[in-house]
């Protein structure tokens, strides 16, 4: 069989381009004793892709030049020679931006196609929803009565919190950018949705938090990480789970309020969420209570084609998808 994937062919300079990867086919190498192999049918478009495109080492290796894109998949078996598996599973995993993929099973996941679509174990069932659970739980430890903030959270992984956050009764308010991306917030629940394209976020935060913010989870950083650091509570814990405003600048913007942390005895933690790989049940069971009793809201865009992985990712970083990102292959 062939297989046709994405491979890196330059390192980005700014906002991903076509010109950084090639479509590249080959032939599916035969199965060893223990492996399997997937035929994945949909590839998740995520932020983090942007930084495993850099050259070296932070929490994970960067891909390198020539090697299949780094991304997560899903996919059913088609063959095994792995006692775990067998043909006809559904499964997830990062098996990268390819049609076929071998994998010895590690780092894994079955997908329960009962509960929800396959597509569905990208997103609100796969890495940004897992992403959310343990942001929200575990770092966040949100209880009931925190005023909650949450940057991009008309995105996947900020509507998934927010939603996690009300439904532990906090208090939620979202920034995101643009009218219809407030509409949506308010749509599923949060109290209060700021738009930091057309007002400040530091006059709003004022207004609706006078008595400060006790957990921000931020996905954007920058100057509206900046912003909210002059409102945080006494006690107040502060997420970063990433970046997306900075993650196509070739200068990081620094924090400068950060001695609020301090008179606020705030806490600030950074969040990979590989570190609870061993706990994806508790947050899958999570979500599927929440799912079974639409007591959630989440919604996808798919796309069709391989070919259209970089307008993809670029189209994510421009913030134009509406919903989990996904490419259908």
């Amino acid at each position: 069989m062939k297989n046709k994937k994405i491979v890196l062919a330059h390192r980005p300079e700014g906002m991903v381009k076509n010109a950084d990867f090639s479509i590249m086919e080959d032939t599916v190498p035969g199965i060893q004793e223990g492996e399997l192999l997937i035929e994945n049918m949909y590839i998740s478009i995520d932020p983090a892709i942007r930084g495993w495109m850099n050259h070296g080492k932070t929490y994970i290796k960067g891909v390198e030049i020539g090697e299949t894109m780094r991304a997560f998949a899903a996919g059913m078996v088609i063959e095994s020679r792995h006692s775990g598996y067998k043909p006809g599973d559904y499964v997830q995993g990062m098996t990268g931006a390819q049609k076929y993929a071998v994998s010895n099973g590690n780092f894994l996941i079955k997908c329960n196609t009962a509960v929800a679509p396959l597509s569905w174990h990208l997103g609100i069932l796969g890495m940004p929803g897992m992403t959310a659970y343990f942001g929200m739980m575990e770092k966040a430890k949100v209880k009931k009565g925190d005023t909650v903030l949450i940057s991009g959270a008309a995105g996947t992984v900020g509507s998934l919190a927010g939603q996690i956050a009300k439904n532990e009764g906090c208090r939620v308010i979202g920034i995101a950018g643009g009218s219809e991306k407030c509409a949506f917030l308010k749509s599923i629940g949060f109290e209060e949705a700021i738009d930091y394209k057309n007002e400040s976020v530091t006059e709003a935060l004022s207004g609706i938090c006078p008595s400060g913010i006790d957990v921000f989870f931020d996905n954007v950083g920058g100057k509206i990480l900046d912003e909210a650091l002059l409102h945080l509570a006494r006690n107040a814990r502060v997420i970063i789970c990433g970046a997306i405003s900075q993650y196509n600048s070739s200068q990081t913007e620094g924090i400068r309020n950060y001695l609020k942390i301090v008179t606020a005895r705030a806490t600030l933690c950074g969040l990979i969420v590989f570190d609870y790989f061993d706990r994806y049940n508790e947050a899958l069971d999570y979500f599927y209570s929440m799912i079974q009793n639409k007591k959630i809201v989440y919604r996808e865009q798919i796309l069709e084609g391989i070919e259209c992985f970089p307008a993809a990712l670029a189209m994510l970083f421009k913030g134009e998808n509406k919903g989990k990102l996904i490419l259908k292959i």
